[in-house]
């Protein structure tokens, strides 16, 4: 128990508070790492260091939850830690990668990512604080998250590892449209599901969900590019269904609004 006559540097910290923010960091690290190896030309390795931040922010948040330990600290680290690892680090591997084949404008297009990245962290963390949202309204995004977007913005990569591409340099305008789009949908209204409410789910598809889950993480091991590439594509045709569900819940709030006889 927290002794409150007991100055505050003094006081003890729970555990529970340094295991999310532990693998916030360890995230952190990947994506620094992947900005070093994306320098040294080794794109492959480079873009699994990506991923892995991937993972790690979608474990560190649920951690917290679960283990009630999530803090002011925490989600101002883990925004701090997502700018590097989804808008610093995939912008430099695109640019090694492709981009800088049109110099300056190539530069221009990663730093858009990077901005766009930051405002919508930024936006994130301050609708967080909207106390007049619907309930309905957690499961949604507002426009493409950070963790996605950079998953998104690969995906001329994977492609390239899968030798479906001769020479990147060569399709380095495409790739910047594609680049620009994402961009774009990281800081737009769009919105897109969000799964961080789901605490349980039904008791018959349990074993379904564990059996897919199983095969999807054999897949991403045995064939990681194919599996991101079939991930992003699912990714981008979820877009237009979670746009028709929140127009739906929208005009159901309406309705109870302005009840017509």
């Amino acid at each position: 128990m927290v002794d409150p006559n007991r100055p505050r540097r003094f006081q003890r910290v729970p555990v529970r508070y340094l295991l999310p923010n532990l693998v916030t960091l360890i995230a952190l690290c990947s994506g620094v790492t992947a900005i070093r190896l994306g320098i040294e030309g080794r794109f492959e390795l480079a873009v699994s260091a990506v991923i892995f931040a991937i993972v790690l922010d979608a474990v560190d948040g649920r951690l917290a939850r679960y283990l009630e330990g999530t803090s002011k600290f925490g989600a101002e680290l883990d925004s701090l830690a997502d700018f590097v690892n989804f808008g610093v680090a995939p912008a430099i591997l695109l640019y090694f990668w492709s981009l800088n084949s049109m110099r300056t404008l190539g530069w221009v297009i990663c730093l858009f990512l990077a901005i766009a990245c930051a405002l919508r962290l930024a936006r994130f963390n301050v609708m967080l604080e909207d106390p007049n949202k619907p309930a309905w309204a957690n499961n949604f995004f507002s426009g493409v998250p950070a963790p996605a977007g950079a998953g998104l913005a690969l995906l001329p990569m994977y492609a390239g590892f899968l030798d479906l591409v001769d020479e990147p340099r060569a399709l380095s305008k495409i790739y910047a449209a594609m680049v620009f789009a994402v961009a774009v949908l990281m800081v737009s209204q769009v919105p897109t599901f969000s799964g961080k409410n789901i605490k349980r789910v039904p008791r018959d598809i349990v074993l379904p969900l564990l059996a897919l889950s199983a095969f999807t993480l054999v897949c991403l091991i045995a064939f990681p590019w194919h599996t991101l590439m079939v991930f992003a594509v699912i990714y981008v045709v979820m877009i237009p269904i979670a746009v028709r569900s929140y127009r739906k819940h929208k005009r159901e709030d309406a309705l109870l609004a302005n009840p017509t006889d």
